[in-house]
């Protein structure tokens, strides 16, 4: 290997070498030998590549796609992220406008949720769709992270989308508009025999306390019972799941935190709490992500409710960047979430109490009017 290629490589893995040692994510001399072990195949790799590729090799190419490689192999929503986009993130003045839709990455840039109200929601976009290309870029080598930066933009601008469902191979196109908009984050609605549905759209730091007042609003209605729907929520913070979970649940460890090099850290209820005694269901689908699955565990592992409908996300991970010598980070799952009796709920979701079939149209057709999640939901309620 020639020396400007040992320079590139080992500017490349030391950063990553350092973050291992330091940040004690591996702690033992076995796990340590065992890291230096597949660096030295790295190398070799690296090496064996210039040697015998049929034409000239950008390093600094091999390089990028490596980390972006690295990175994209732990979860769907950790990247190795460019000078630039460390910039953009950290950056107070990036454009705001947003078409309302939450992101992962799956073969192609996948939709988790389509915030409610949102232009991706008026358009159709559900749960699972594929964006195979944004403004005519293929999202193939696409990170989630570049895929949501690429959906943002300026009031007003458009990006154009073409989205595949289930196995169809025939895409659809859509133009939409990006808005700044600012939608309620909790509605609610008095349903027959006394259930007030309540839909949480999005988990804002002030949710918690809009659900109590909602939640009492609907007792002055004449509500007894409660059918709380977090259904395609995949936004707000994890903070604000576990403080709204923290009205239903009087005692005990909401859920445990487990961070890099094996840190637990129970988040229990506190004084005040379990306010709301109602008996409750909680309606989620496979758009239920983040905040809104921390939501929902705690409720059911507490047994406090019954989860109805489709298994969640599993997208209870938080992301930090960890900067690297060249200005570039990588951005990467510090910390996961499980349940207090210790299921995981990051990569593998919560499978609701009572399963139910959604029947999903093909794209361009119309979503249906009737909602047997709901009428499950309302089934349920009246047995309580």
């Amino acid at each position: 290997m020639s020396s400007r290629t040992r320079f590139i490589v080992f500017m490349v893995t030391a950063p990553i070498v350092v973050f291992t040692l330091v940040g004690g994510v591996l702690s033992s001399a076995v796990a340590r030998e065992d890291t230096y072990r597949h660096l030295r195949v790295f190398e070799d790799v690296v090496s064996l590549i210039t040697d015998n590729y049929v034409e000239e090799v950008d390093l600094g190419t091999v390089m990028s796609g490596a980390l972006r490689g690295l990175a994209e192999g732990l979860d769907a929503d950790s990247s190795h992220l460019t000078a630039s986009q460390v910039q953009w993130q950290e950056t107070r003045n990036r454009p705001d406008a947003q078409l309302g839709l939450e992101v992962t990455r799956q073969f192609y840039v996948q939709v988790v949720a389509a915030r409610d109200g949102s232009p991706a929601a008026k358009a159709g976009l559900v749960p699972g769709d594929f964006i195979r290309a944004i403004d005519d870029e293929p999202t193939r080598l696409m990170s989630a992270f570049e895929g949501a930066q690429r959906l943002r933009g300026e009031a007003g601008s458009t990006v154009r989308l073409s989205v595949l469902r289930g196995n169809s191979a025939e895409s659809h196109e859509l133009t939409l508009v990006r808005e700044r908009t600012s939608l309620p984050a909790v509605t609610t609605r008095l349903l027959p025999n006394g259930v007030g549905h309540v839909r949480i759209a999005e988990f804002t730091t002030d949710v918690p306390d809009r659900l109590k007042t909602a939640v009492s609003d609907l007792q002055q209605q004449g509500a007894t019972r409660l059918a709380l729907d977090v259904r395609s929520t995949a936004f707000g913070t994890f903070d604000a799941g576990v403080n709204a979970a923290r009205l239903f649940v009087g005692t005990g460890t909401l859920v445990v935190r487990e961070e890099s090099g094996d840190a637990r850290q129970p988040i229990d209820t506190g004084g005040g709490d379990g306010a709301v005694t109602l008996p409750t269901v909680v309606l989620v689908n496979a758009g239920t992500s983040g905040p809104a699955e921390l939501f929902a565990a705690a409720l059911a592992d507490a047994k406090r409710t019954r989860t109805i409908g489709q298994r969640t996300a599993g997208r209870a991970g938080e992301q930090k960047i960890v900067k690297l010598p060249d200005g570039s980070a990588l951005w990467l799952t510090w910390a996961k979430y499980v349940t207090a009796s210790g299921t995981a709920i990051h990569r593998n979701g919560i499978e609701p109490a009572v399963p139910v079939d959604e029947p999903l149209p093909d794209l361009g057709e119309p979503l249906p009017t009737d909602d047997p999640i709901l009428d499950r939901a309302l089934a349920e309620l009246a047995g309580l």
